[in-house]
């Protein structure tokens, strides 16, 4: 029987500031599923901000410490695809040439998004619980642009008995969240996060499930400012109350 990694936890900034409770739930499934947790409090933002608005040189200041942090990790999960994306896909990119280059590129290998990990480590068929309702799933950009997690997220809800899945055609479709851009152009994210919540509304779905804490945040805000009767959740929020954590 192969030995399970050590998982080291990545709490993105929004987790970490807005919604702890994703990575406490994170936690519990992990540990339900009998994998040894770790959490490094030295870390802080893995520097997709600042390198997504231009600031490199701010940015690889903050990756650094990331790569500080994380280096001796077994492997880091982290419940957002767009910090995971980072990792993965842009630090090659931002310490091209540096000194920490090879250390850098090793994290992207070792780095997971939540739903992504489950898979990667054949934990789907191992999940099992309950909740009533009608779920649909939205994938986040990152996700499924960047990460290429397509129906990893459904292949988990299937595992959940009593729910009956909606899912939109066309899908995946963005949410308006983007980060920076739903700063910049407000209006139009805001128009987009109502469009993607009718998407779903119209086939009487109860609740949202989503991988990714800006798209959350970004469409719980959509539901508050409308009254909409909708229930959004991370999908470690579903997991927990689904197997009763």
């Amino acid at each position: 029987m192969t030995q399970k990694p050590t998982v080291s936890l990545f709490i993105p900034c929004l987790v970490d500031q807005v919604y702890p409770e994703i990575g406490i739930d994170m936690a519990k499934v992990l540990n339900h599923l009998g994998y040894q947790i770790e959490y490094n409090n030295q870390q802080t933002c893995c520097g997709q901000p600042a390198f997504n608005a231009g600031h490199r040189d701010e940015a690889r200041k903050v990756a650094a410490k990331f790569v500080e942090v994380f280096t001796s990790a077994d492997v880091i999960v982290s419940p957002s695809g767009s910090c995971t994306a980072m990792v993965k896909n842009y630090y090659s990119t931002l310490f091209a040439n540096d000194s920490l280059e090879d250390k850098a590129l090793r994290l992207g290998r070792k780095i997971f998004e939540f739903s992504e990990f489950l898979a990667h480590e054949d934990q789907i068929k191992n999940i099992s619980g309950q909740f009533k309702g009608k779920v649909g799933f939205h994938n986040s950009c990152h996700c499924y642009r960047e990460l290429g997690i397509d129906h990893i997220p459904l292949n988990i809800l299937q595992k959940i008995e009593g729910i009956e899945i909606v899912q939109p055609s066309g899908e995946p479709v963005c949410c308006g969240f983007g980060g920076i851009f739903s700063f910049k152009f407000d209006e139009i994210a805001a128009t987009m996060a109502k469009t993607r919540i009718e998407m779903f509304t119209s086939l009487n779905a109860d609740t949202i499930v989503t991988n990714d804490p800006g798209c959350l945040m970004h469409m719980r805000q959509e539901v508050l400012d409308r009254r909409i009767d909708l229930k959004l959740l991370h999908l470690t929020e579903f997991l927990v109350q689904a197997i009763q954590l």
